[in-house]
């Protein structure tokens, strides 16, 4: 039955993003401000984007001159992102593929300098599916290449609320949440070095998240 549950998210999110078409806003997200900061810090190139949504942070490492590859498993938000890259002139940077992460990324190794993702490692995704995702963003990466991921940590308010869809996963209007310990970053962290964990809020209640920021060994 939790599976059904899992597997159901696919359907509720492409239905969101058609209803609505800038569900998060037109603006990048604070965590991918500080990526780019990062990135042209340590002279990264060519960026994995991990669940994109509807592209306000792809747009935005675009703008930034980031070769980005944009992987969701919604083809409603994939649409919404090339349709602005066009408007905006920045279809030679961006690449977008439909892609469910619980499957092996369709890159080979090593070619990557980084990888982001905004709240995706917090979704409908088991321990072992996450510690799978993590494996194949390590392969992907190059030697030195940075994975920044956020996440809702189990202080945050909504922890323990609504539906319990097992492990740490909740359901609150129809959408199921992954909440992350110390001990689950660290679990994940297998193979990289931890830069950095850096606890931070966004939005209405407000939620609480945590920037990870890894490297391969």
């Amino acid at each position: 039955m939790e599976k059904e549950a899992w597997n159901a998210q696919r359907k509720h999110w492409e239905e969101t993003f058609a209803e609505k078409q800038e569900m998060f806003g037109p603006a990048p997200s604070d965590p991918a401000r500080k990526a780019v900061e990062i990135f042209k810090k340590e002279g990264k190139k060519e960026i994995l984007e991990l669940g994109c949504g509807q592209g306000r942070d792809t747009l935005f490492f675009a703008q930034n001159g980031f070769k980005v590859y944009a992987l969701d498993y919604s083809q409603t938000g994939l649409e919404a992102i090339n349709e602005k890259a066009q408007d905006l002139g920045l279809l030679d940077l961006i690449a977008t593929r439909v892609h469910d992460i619980r499957n092996p990324l369709p890159f080979v190794e090593e070619v990557f300098d980084a990888c982001y993702s905004h709240m995706l490692f917090c979704m409908a995704l088991t321990t072992a599916e996450l510690q799978f995702l993590s494996d194949e963003v390590r392969r992907v990466l190059k030697p030195g290449g940075l994975n920044i991921y956020t996440v809702r940590h189990t202080g945050d308010a909504h922890f323990g609320e609504g539906y319990h869809r097992g492990e740490e996963m909740y359901e609150m209007g129809g959408f199921i949440v992954h909440f992350f310990s110390r001990e689950k970053v660290e679990l994940l962290a297998k193979g990289y070095e931890i830069i950095s964990i850096d606890e931070f809020e966004e939005g209405s209640l407000p939620k609480k998240l945590i920037r990870v920021t890894l490297k391969k060994k």
